[in-house]
């Protein structure tokens, strides 16, 4: 990917932050950084693309990551985002390598410098109507940026009469992300009336087991039908490419058919209220 008609920023990491157990295999981790640059204007909901150091002569190895908080404050802007250490097996030798661009993220120090373009785009934005209807269903790390924008709601803009609702699915207790006794931010707004946030995770014990997020909002399909006939409700979807399947089955099965599901599906989409980011 060419980078060299962006201008490419530097920051320093501040804190680098295991939000899984140690008991866990997922080395998930919680990274903010600081840059003095004025001209960056990083905000909750965008994305950098993180220039990793490249391989087989390319300069840079560039992967896309969401912001999830940022502060300005003393002429500095400090933003942070999420990073899964990802690995994966080569299809033909069956060797297993590093993914590059997490590993990279995952092993710096506090003071080590990162090289980024952006912000870029991003699809999950904060409505100006305080009394919409919000739906986030996530797996994995994509719950980070509904982490951020949940956060923004409740902290930073200070009441929201709409309803939020989370689904956010992992394979074990330990991978809930945000929602684990290392690190429990989201317990934070529990107490808010307009928020609530369902788990799902794998129903059998071994990794490769599927993750009962299909469960999940079946059990609350009344509400989750409920919030798909409002005529603002914004939906957003972040996660895995394999669970949109899994999302779109439970969802005509709440619709009654999937033709009444695709029917409210294509409205949601060419209305605006549907996004997704899935990897």
């Amino acid at each position: 990917m060419q980078v060299t008609d962006s201008k490419i920023y530097s920051a320093t990491l501040v804190e680098s932050r295991r939000i899984t157990p140690a008991t866990s295999p997922e080395d998930v981790r919680h990274l903010v950084f600081r840059t003095d640059d004025p001209s960056f204007d990083g905000k909750v909901g965008g994305c950098i693309r993180v220039l990793a150091p490249g391989q087989y002569g390319n300069k840079h190895h560039v992967r896309l990551y969401s912001i999830l908080d940022v502060e300005e404050k003393d002429a500095v802007t400090e933003f942070a985002v999420c990073v899964r250490r990802c690995h994966y097996v080569d299809d033909f030798s069956g060797e297993k390598y590093d993914g590059v661009a997490s590993n990279h993220l995952c092993d710096l120090r506090a003071g080590d410098a990162l090289e980024f373009v952006g912000p870029v785009s991003y699809p999950f934005v904060m409505p100006k109507d305080r009394s919409a209807d919000i739906l986030m269903i996530g797996m994995g790390t994509g719950i980070a940026p509904f982490r951020g924008l949940i956060r923004l709601i409740y902290e930073k803009m200070g009441s929201w009469t709409g309803r939020v609702r989370l689904f956010h699915g992992a394979r074990s207790g330990l991978e809930m992300l945000y929602l684990n006794d290392e690190n429990n931010d989201l317990a934070n707004y529990y107490d808010q009336p307009t928020f609530k946030a369902f788990q799902a995770v794998s129903p059998r014990p071994a990794f490769e087991a599927p993750v009962a997020l299909d469960q999940a909002i079946e059990q609350n399909a009344a509400e989750v039908w409920s919030m798909m006939q409002g005529p603002t409700t914004l939906v957003y979807v972040a996660g895995t490419h394999d669970m949109l399947a899994e999302v779109e089955k439970v969802m005509a099965k709440i619709a009654g058919s999937a033709e009444n599901w695709q029917h409210t599906r294509e409205a949601l989409v060419a209305e605006g209220r549907w996004s997704e980011v899935l990897y």
